[in-house]
C-alpha cells in the first residue's frame, strides 16, 4: 500500500481522504503494470509508476487533462459493479468525471501518465493527443455543417 511519501494533494483534501487516495494510487499503479507487462515491458515496476502516477495527479491540479474540467475525486473508489448492472448507461454516466490515469506514450519505456475523466479516457481509447484532437477536429467540423447526428 501507498505511504506518507504520497501526500494528499491540497485540491484533494475535504474530498477524499488519504487513505482512499493512497488505494487507489496502488491499485491504478498494479493495473498499469498488468496491462505493460503484456504489451511486453518486463521493466514495470510499483513504485516508479506509483511515483509517476502521484506526479500526474499532482500536475493535473485536480482537472482532466484534455478538457480542463474539475474532477470528481470524491467518486474514486465507489464504483459498484452490481449497480453498474442495474443501472447501466445511466450508472456509468454518474461516473463521467471519475478521475482515470491515461497512460501517455508505447508502454515500453519510463512511465508517463496524464490525469483524465472517464469520459475523456474512454473516448480517448487507445488514440494519441494529437488523433484525439484531430478526432474532435473532425466532429466539430461535422457537426458545423449542420449534419443531424443520430443517438443510440
Amino acid at each position: 500500500m501507498a505511504n506518507a511519501k504520497y501526500a494528499l494533494p491540497s485540491f484533494l483534501v475535504r474530498r477524499c481522504s488519504h487513505e482512499v487516495y493512497a488505494r487507489w494510487l496502488d491499485r491504478k499503479a498494479k493495473a498499469h503494470i498488468r496491462r505493460d507487462r503484456k504489451r511486453g515491458n518486463e521493466s514495470a515496476m510499483r513504485e516508479t509508476y506509483m511515483r509517476a502516477i502521484h506526479e500526474a495527479v499532482m500536475a493535473s491540479d485536480g482537472k482532466d487533462a484534455y478538457t480542463g474540467e474539475q474532477l470528481a475525486w470524491e467518486l474514486i473508489s465507489t464504483y459498484d459493479n452490481e449497480k453498474s448492472k442495474a443501472g447501466r448507461r445511466d450508472y456509468k454516466k454518474s461516473f463521467w468525471l471519475l478521475p482515470t490515469v491515461d497512460h501517455v506514450g508505447d508502454s515500453l519505456s519510463a512511465p508517463n501518465f496524464r490525469i483524465c475523466s472517464w469520459r475523456s479516457n474512454d473516448c480517448k481509447n487507445d488514440l494519441s493527443s494529437d488523433e484525439l484532437l484531430d478526432f474532435c477536429r473532425a466532429v466539430l467540423a461535422h457537426h458545423k455543417t449542420g449534419e443531424e447526428v443520430i443517438d443510440s
